[in-house]
């Protein structure tokens, strides 16, 4: 088995057309990442965006670049995404903002959940993503 990962996203066409996420990432080879849920924080801990949903959710694509950096990848590397909102409204802002760092042609397979509360309560969104690589 090589090394190198090969990464195929899906849209199955018996589960109707797929808005924006794929239906499936298969993955064959490389090393998985699995990245905790990032929230709209900067390197001191400080809430980025009170109030704000597409600042907080641009800080929160930003966490995870920094965390796929880490280890020498890139958003190209996703697979999955979980979106956690605290207001489901906010999802057209979401995704506008997950395409400014994703590749919209092959996005990753994806989930949203609306949640009553995240682990701080300023907060208006949490991404989980699983990433990977060589």
């Amino acid at each position: 088995m090589s090394d190198t990962p090969s990464i195929r996203l899906v849209n199955v066409p018996a589960l109707g057309k797929a808005a924006g996420y794929s239906h499936l990432a298969e993955v064959r080879g490389g090393r998985t990442i699995y990245l905790s849920g990032q929230i709209a924080v900067d390197p001191a801990g400080q809430v980025v965006g009170e109030g704000d949903f597409t600042a907080q959710a641009r800080q929160v694509f930003r966490n995870i670049g920094a965390a796929l950096s880490e280890v020498g990848l890139t958003f190209g590397a996703v697979v999955k995404l979980t979106l956690f909102l605290t207001d489901m409204t906010h999802l057209p802002q979401l995704r506008a903002v997950r395409d400014e760092f994703v590749d919209v042609a092959a996005p990753p397979a994806s989930s949203a959940v609306q949640v009553a509360r995240l682990v701080r309560p300023e907060l208006l969104v949490e991404v989980e993503a699983i990433a990977v690589g060589p």
